[in-house]
């Protein structure tokens, strides 16, 4: 008998059913209108992009102008790139517009997808923003996507590291821009921290179509971005510390490998107090318990923490003199990511190598806050219906599954579980020398790069050839991921999230057409493309008959979404596949969540070495311990951001107070009620209301005025008047305040002392902010014990932050009018001083250039070409070289030690 809910689901058709049917009448709008585009000129196709942004921008809602926009779009990709979006593009499309995220299978076209609301939005004017897990990637769709645009008329712009301002300002003015979550996250936080507003770069957050949506908004989501600087260098502690814990036995310490925490026992903070005192790191009579112990307490906790839960070749690798991260959701290093908190340096104190200064953070900003700020975000991927949740809660999107164009004939295989580790690898090896004697390309999935060498030792053993693909050979990637479709092909990859990179049967044409013309570049390519696709059509012919790609998984990942991921790669656009997942006891997930009971039940039943048990009760009980894991990664996220809201709130304002302070031409009443509130602090505290004349602290507040207000004024005097009262003395403080500060501007100029308010209120403010992040880092680490008091740590730290503001905003007025109040103009002779000074540095510079001139002749392979039109006395000649590159006078010295000496 059909229960209520599968009933209603027969009857009226799933949520997702009905979406999709409501997109059904707007994709046939746009298949009705597709022949009156087909009849366009190339001219008359860009033409009407001009019209529909008219109609845009006059306040016609895009919904309206929606299928017009996607039926040019399509014709401009057809005409631009010869593919021809289908329906289902065209829904996936639709269901970004409307601010969703699209679930579409692997293969099914997400990048071209994403042109169509990208063009549709585009049409307002105020930009749209299409996010990529990496540089490659942007790079790459920019410039293929950027064709489809450019042939309509708009402009395309990407953002990548180590990108010049210029550069990135004319990406960020482009209708559609191509960049990576974390520059667009960087930009953000730099563009907060300039003084002017022509330095901004990002000219606001319009829309954004968020690629690989799972891999950004959650995976990426656990450690927020910061932007710091080097605080005093501690590497001799970290060292010493790290000379202690190999001493440390298993009774010292506990390992919570499900929380990923480790902490000390009894025992083991007795045996480190010890070993401290020894080695001189606390002092005689100290214990870790007194306050003057927190900072070893916390870099003896890091050190723990390196040695136990971070391992190498899976959490990091060793590079040269670098420790370098590795994302374990994609399997990729994360150059210039470094661990908060000390954390990096006391593993790079693990691992001998040199340690960098640790940094204080300048500002910071999580993932969910930053695309949280757009008007309309979406996203796509292969992979959300299983955090369709957290999407909903955090950032109020929607799942929708796009149905694919061709049915899915993929076999995907119930779990294979054996006792041991060993066991399951001789299955494995069994297992792909059978697919590779019969042509079928497999590809091995593992969750590490030790485990990712491990099985290449065993298949090296084995003879059997293949390619690896982790943060070791990560620049070979996109090449390994093109061959992996190949005849025969056995690739082994740690983590395929976020890939970008199809793997097509028979291998990628693209990329053997490249490879064929880079190695004969006087070839025809007409000939060498029509070449190789009679192989690769002969080739894919034989891969199809051998049952198309293998997905083999070794482990299951401690999220589903990850394990669809892998497995998704087979049967793209309708390809045959097949995909099995190959587990043990002794895996990670396995042990974690009671395999013991398991063990006792298989030994029960006498299975013998090498067998394994299959059934779906198996897969089911599997699934359950992957959803208890991603519910607890979604708390600890949840609550992560509980805590970063309360910092948000502040940064808003602050950034929006900064922003005020740029635009504004004149920021003299903003500085003049600065002033008036400290004088009414100041009266407030020495003059208490409700008290008599005689207990008014007038000498403190005479001394007050000459401190905060530059002011030397007869408080006293004023005090002893009849009928004087704290009102009165509050307005001659605040008239001789503005006497003070007229005659400032006067001697400054207007002008001159509107730009140097601004300058002191923007650098008083970045200072306060820095200083107050600090805080509320400090605060975040030892609020948490506050619930031993059965106190919330949420509601304390909401608390204590908000007083901690308010506390920073009063120290700000009080830095402001002191910094305003005492500045005054250079004397006379200050300014003969200096001009002095200038001129000496000038016949120094000057002497020195002779000097090279003379060596330059005297020994001509010295000397370089000059700059052209480079003129010794006009630096607007010299263009703009880096301080280590060569001098644009031909000395071939470096800049700075030649001209740039001079700036």
């Amino acid at each position: 008998m059909l229960g209520i809910g599968t009933l209603a689901k027969k009857v009226f058709g799933t949520p997702n059913d009905r979406k999709i049917k409501a997109t059904r009448p707007i994709v046939e709008k746009i298949n009705a209108l597709e022949p009156e585009f087909e009849k366009l000129s190339d001219a008359e196709l860009k033409d009407r992009t001009e019209v529909l942004a008219s109609r845009a921008m006059k306040g016609e809602s895009l919904d309206s102008i929606l299928p017009e926009a996607f039926a040019n779009c399509r014709e401009g990709a057809r005409r631009a790139l010869g593919l021809r979006a289908f329906d289902t593009q065209l829904m996936g499309g639709i269901f970004l517009h409307q601010g969703n995220i699209s679930e579409m299978k692997t293969g099914e076209g997400k990048t071209l997808v994403a042109t169509f609301p990208a063009y549709l939005n585009a049409l307002s004017g105020k930009g749209v923003h299409v996010v990529t897990v990496n540089d490659y990637l942007a790079r790459r769709d920019a410039e293929w996507m950027g064709k489809v645009f450019g042939f309509l008329g708009l402009t395309t712009g990407v953002i990548y590291p180590g990108q010049n301002e210029a550069e990135k300002r004319d990406a960020y003015r482009a209708d559609v821009t191509y960049a990576t979550n974390n520059e667009l996250g960087f930009d953000y936080l730099r563009d907060n921290m300039k003084s002017d507003l022509k330095d901004m770069l990002q000219r606001g957050h319009n829309f954004a179509i968020v690629d690989e949506v799972d891999s950004i908004l959650i995976d990426e989501a656990r450690t927020p971005l910061i932007i710091s600087g080097p605080a005093q260098d501690r590497s001799d502690l970290y060292i010493a510390i790290d000379r202690l814990i190999p001493s440390l036995t298993e009774e010292h310490f506990s390992v919570d490998e499900k929380q990923r925490s480790v902490t000390f026992t009894e025992d083991g903070n007795e045996f480190l107090e010890q070993k401290l005192h020894e080695a001189g790191l606390l002092e005689e009579g100290q214990t870790l318990y007194d306050p003057e112990s927190t900072t070893i307490v916390h870099h003896v906790n890091q050190g723990l923490r390196a040695h136990k839960l971070f391992i190498r070749d899976q959490h990091y690798i060793v590079r040269g003199d670098d420790v370098v991260l590795i994302d374990e959701f994609t399997g990729r290093m994360m150059s210039g990511r470094r661990l908060s908190e000390g954390l990096h340096q006391a593993i790079e104190a693990k691992e001998g190598v040199q340690i960098q200064p640790e940094n204080v953070t300048l500002a910071q900003v999580t993932f969910q806050n930053y695309f949280r700020l757009y008007d309309k975000l979406s996203g796509m991927t292969g992979t959300a219906m299983t955090e369709a949740e957290e999407f909903a809660e955090i950032y109020g999107l929607g799942v929708v599954e796009v149905p694919t164009n061709r049915p899915i004939a993929r076999l995907d295989e119930d779990d294979a579980i054996y006792r041991t580790q060993r066991e399951k690898y001789e299955a494995i090896v069994k297992e792909i020398t059978k697919a590779h004697a019969k042509g079928q390309p497999v590809l091995v999935g593992t969750t590490s790069i030790e485990k990712s060498e491990t099985l290449a030792q065993l298949l090296t053993a084995a003879e059997l050839p293949h390619n690896v693909l982790n943060a070791r050979h990560h620049e070979q990637e996109a090449q390994i991921v093109a061959d992996a479709g190949k005849l025969g092909a056995i690739t082994i990859a740690t983590n395929m999230a976020g890939r970008g990179t199809d793997i097509q049967l028979g291998g990628n044409v693209e990329m053997k057409v490249h490879e064929a013309l880079s190695t004969d570049p006087e070839a025809d390519p007409e000939e060498v493309r029509a070449r190789i696709e009679a192989q690769h059509a002969e080739e894919k012919q034989k891969v199809l008959e051998a049952g198309g790609l293998f997905v083999l998984a070794t482990e299951r990942h401690e999220s589903r979404r990850i394990d669809n991921q892998l497995r998704g790669r087979s049967g793209r656009q309708g390809d045959p596949g097949r995909s099995s997942f190959f587990l043990s006891l002794e895996d990670d997930l396995m042990r974690i969540f009671g395999s013991e009971r398991l063990d006792k039940v298989l030994s029960s039943l006498g299975m013998k070495e090498g067998e394994a048990i299959i059934h779906p009760w198996v897969n089911k009980s599997l699934e359950r311990a992957q959803a208890k894991v991603e519910g607890r990664n979604f708390d600890q996220r949840k609550q992560v951001l509980k805590f970063d809201d309360v910092m948000n709130d502040q940064r808003k304002l602050v950034f929006t107070q900064r922003r005020e302070i740029m635009e504004a031409q004149d920021q003299s009443e903003i500085v003049q009620d600065m002033r008036y509130e400290v004088i009414g602090d100041l009266i407030q505290t020495h003059m208490p209301p409700k008290t008599y004349a005689d207990q008014w602290d007038t000498e403190g507040l005479q001394q007050a005025a000459r401190e905060h207000l530059g002011l030397d004024v007869p408080v006293a005097d004023w005090a002893n008047e009849e009928g004087v009262d704290d009102e009165d003395i509050a307005e001659r403080l605040e008239k001789a305040s503005d006497e003070l500060m007229a005659s400032k501007t006067a001697a400054f100029g207007p002008e001159n002392m509107r730009m140097i308010e601004k300058q002191v209120l923007l650098q008083t403010i970045d200072g306060k902010w820095r200083e107050h992040l600090l805080t509320l880092e400090h605060l975040r680490s030892v609020v948490g014990f506050r619930g031993y008091a059965q106190r919330d740590p949420l509601n304390e730290y909401k608390n204590e932050a908000f007083a901690l503001f308010q506390s920073m905003l009063d120290s700000l007025r009080e830095d402001v009018t002191r910094t305003l109040s005492n500045i005054r103009p250079p004397t006379e002779e200050e300014m003969q001083a200096q001009m002095a000074q200038l001129q000496r540095q000038a016949a120094a510079q000057r002497a020195a250039l002779e000097e090279q001139s003379t060596a330059r002749q005297a020994d001509p392979d010295v000397q370089g070409a000059a700059r052209e039109g480079f003129d010794e006395n006009d630096p607007a000649t010299w263009g703009n070289p880096g301080r280590n590159e060569s001098c644009p006078c031909g000395s071939g010295k470096k800049f700075k030690h030649c001209h740039g000496a001079l700036v």
